[in-house]
């Protein structure tokens, strides 16, 4: 990569990973602020709706505004927005009310991310597939560390302090804005389809479909993993308790392994990134869905360390589909366009891929929580099928 690309990378990999870290906070800090609230799981869960609802739905208008002012504008709102909210919300924690309004910020500007970032690659760099590729290992790292890092401050300070340092820690993107300088980008990206626009049009409503089924996937492996592990572990856990104090805790031991599952997932994303700059695009999107539907059905029937073991196939090929898919959408989008685009896809992967939660919850009372892996292969299924339509309605219009 060359300086400029450079810049942008590191920008964007940091706003990636403050991005997924700022919406895994709250998760960790549930059962503690049952105590500090004195009230029950249900109603402490409650505080962070708006948070994600926003998070998902922002995204499309924060596109259309980096569209008109430009990502690096937009990065820096991203940055002061989500960190003052984060120090706000540690100010005023004393109110659930109010601390679930700042909240909700929080989840309005770290929606801004996706459409600027994201966009900002497909434009500014060469080898976009390599470049998504290390942006989406920085953003599975914060999803990773997010747990860790936070229940190690709430175990020193307490939940305040967990928001201060989110605060503090979003805000030195801007000290990065400042000092990395990112060029003015006004050249075609390398990648972009050469298709008419109706064609472009009908591709992407066709890739539309297969990033809403995928953002189930997605939020369905998230929210069900450390139950999954803790409930379907029993064996391993138990020599593991045994073995290592430090593992008395099956709850703690669940959530190691499923930060350990998404550490996994980097190498997934580095993985996709070099094929989409190497291999057909869509055959290497519908391989990998095809793989992740095989590591859903082992999911569906594994325990113990062979459930470890399928858990971390399968995501590495659910979670490495990403950075084939977003380049996809810069090939079937036009530039002007761009950040708009990836405003539409992560209101379809995280706003209506939300919808997971209640599929999770309805098939886990109905059944149990394997069966919830039955459906998650089930919905992988319906992406590899509609793939292939993609690319049926794609091949005359393209050389590929």
């Amino acid at each position: 990569m060359n300086p400029d690309e450079r810049k942008i990378i590191t920008v964007t990999c940091f706003g990636h990973f403050m991005c997924h870290f700022n919406m895994m906070v709250f998760p960790v800090l549930i059962l503690p602020l049952t105590t500090f609230y004195h009230q029950d799981f249900s109603q402490v869960i409650e505080l962070s709706f708006l948070m994600y609802l926003f998070f998902g739905v922002s995204a499309l208008p924060w596109g259309f505004v980096t569209d008109k002012l430009g990502a690096r504008k937009m990065l820096a709102v991203f940055f002061i927005g989500a960190g003052g909210c984060a120090l706000l919300a540690a100010l005023f924690m004393g109110s659930s009310v109010v601390f679930s309004l700042f909240l909700a910020g929080i989840g309005i500007f770290s929606g801004i991310y996706h459409p600027a970032g994201l966009g900002l690659i497909s434009k500014g760099i060469r080898e976009i597939g390599k470049g998504l590729g290390y942006n989406g290992m920085a953003g599975n790292l914060g999803l990773a560390f997010s747990p860790l890092i936070t229940g190690f401050i709430n175990w020193l300070w307490g939940p305040r302090a967990a928001y201060v340092f989110l605060g503090i820690f979003n805000l030195l993107g801007v000290g990065l804005l400042v000092f990395l300088k990112i060029p003015n980008l006004t050249r075609q990206p390398a990648g972009a389809t050469k298709t008419s626009g109706g064609g472009m049009l009908k591709a992407f409503a066709i890739l539309c479909v297969a990033m809403m089924l995928g953002g189930v996937a997605f939020r369905g492996l998230t929210i069900t993993l450390p139950s999954l592990f803790e409930l379907r572990n029993p064996t391993l856990l138990k020599a593991l308790a045994n073995t290592f104090v430090f593992f008395k805790s099956h709850n703690v031991t669940a959530s190691l392994l499923s930060s350990l599952v998404f550490i996994v997932g980097v190498f997934g994303q580095y993985a996709g990134g070099y094929i989409a700059d190497h291999l057909d695009l869509k055959r290497a999107y519908v391989s990998f869905h095809s793989l992740a539907f095989l590591g859903a059905l082992g999911m569906a029937v594994s325990t113990n360390i062979l459930l470890v073991s399928v858990a971390i196939f399968y995501a590495f090929f659910l979670l490495g589909m990403q950075p084939i898919e977003n380049t996809l959408v810069a090939r079937y989008t036009p530039e002007r366009l761009r950040h708009a685009a990836y405003g539409t896809k992560f209101i379809l992967t995280f706003g209506v891929g939300s919808l997971a939660v209640h599929l999770v919850g309805w098939v886990k009372g109905a059944w149990s929580i394997q069966a919830v892996f039955y459906v998650m292969a089930l919905v992988s299924l319906c992406i590899v099928a509609t793939i292939f339509v993609l690319m049926l309605a794609t091949r005359a219009s393209e050389a590929d």
